[in-house]
């Protein structure tokens, strides 16, 4: 069974960092891009950062720079280091991943950004 766990999310204050962890279990972990996707209140989910699973990365213009995508194949666990960050960051961040065909989705961690 596919499970994505996310944690690391909280309350920084703008200029901040935090960083987020998605712990997958239930396929084989490297074979398969994984993703961040966030989605603010009132707002539609965006695809914030990919790592594929040749390790290729990519990046929403708005976080280029400041995020970065890992992944851990030993642990099976991808990873979102985010600094910088700014209250427009605000949102509840998900992992993802299509894994033979289906959507799987974390439920999500929230993240803060305010003084």
């Amino acid at each position: 069974q596919v499970q994505l766990v996310e944690s690391g999310g909280g309350l920084v204050q703008p200029g901040g960092s935090l960083r987020l962890s998605c712990a997958a279990s239930g396929f084989t972990f490297w074979a398969y891009a994984m993703n961040w996707y966030r989605q603010a209140p009132g707002k539609e989910r965006e695809l914030v950062a990919t790592i594929s699973s040749g390790g290729n990365k990519n990046y929403a213009n708005s976080v280029k720079g400041r995020f970065t995508i890992s992944g851990d194949n030993a642990k099976n666990v991808v990873s979102l280091q985010m600094n910088s960050l700014k209250p427009e960051d605000t949102a509840m961040y998900f992992c993802y991943t299509k894994y033979v065909g289906t959507d799987y989705w974390g439920k999500g961690t929230t993240v803060t950004v305010s003084s």
